[in-house]
């Protein structure tokens, strides 16, 4: 078995599945029992740690609220800044903006204006790549901090979803790593 398989196995084992969550018809994709695994969080921070490196990253954006969970730990890992990016309105002073379309309705997420700079190679943190609105947005705020974009590294992709085939304009060759596609 290769150390890839071995990683993939373990991560799995620990994601567990819940049914009819948030509303009936969803299996959500429960990543609480890996969290709570040191072993598996700590496989799965290296792991996230070693695509920033790889990105050539400078700065590691973790997208609310559990890409806070999973960034900031790769940030460090990785001997790199951590940024977090908010739902509208939960950051105190100067921030940069950006509304995005929901399957039912919308959302804004925002940024502290000055986290961000020109020299900034940015990889996103996320838990799970769905159908890719709100990754996209962080992209986007990301180019309009003056930033360059290094990428998106995610635990699971749900690829039923599309999200990937909406990403690639968005990410404009940066790459997209997924750990986990289901």
């Amino acid at each position: 078995m290769t150390e890839t398989t071995d990683i993939t196995e373990l991560l799995l084992s620990r994601i567990r599945d819940v049914a009819d969550y948030p509303e009936p018809g969803v299996m959500f994709k429960d990543i609480t029992p890996l969290l709570a695994d040191p072993e598996a969080f700590a496989v799965l921070t290296d792991a996230l740690a070693e695509v920033a490196r790889a990105t050539g990253a400078t700065k590691v954006v973790g997208l609310e609220a559990r890409g806070f969970i999973l960034g900031a730990p790769v940030a460090l890992r990785a001997g790199l800044g951590f940024i977090p990016v908010r739902k509208a309105g939960k950051l105190p002073g100067a921030t940069l903006s950006q509304a995005y379309d929901l399957e039912y309705g919308s959302a804004e997420i925002e940024v502290h204006a000055e986290d961000l700079t020109a020299g900034d190679r940015v990889l996103v943190v996320d838990d799970v790549l769905a159908t890719g609105g709100t990754a996209e947005a962080s992209l986007e705020l990301i180019r309009r901090a003056g930033a360059e974009v290094a990428g998106l590294a995610v635990l699971m992709e749900l690829g039923f979803l599309g999200g990937r085939a909406r990403l690639e304009p968005a990410l404009a060759r940066a790459p997209l790593k997924a750990l986990l596609t289901v």
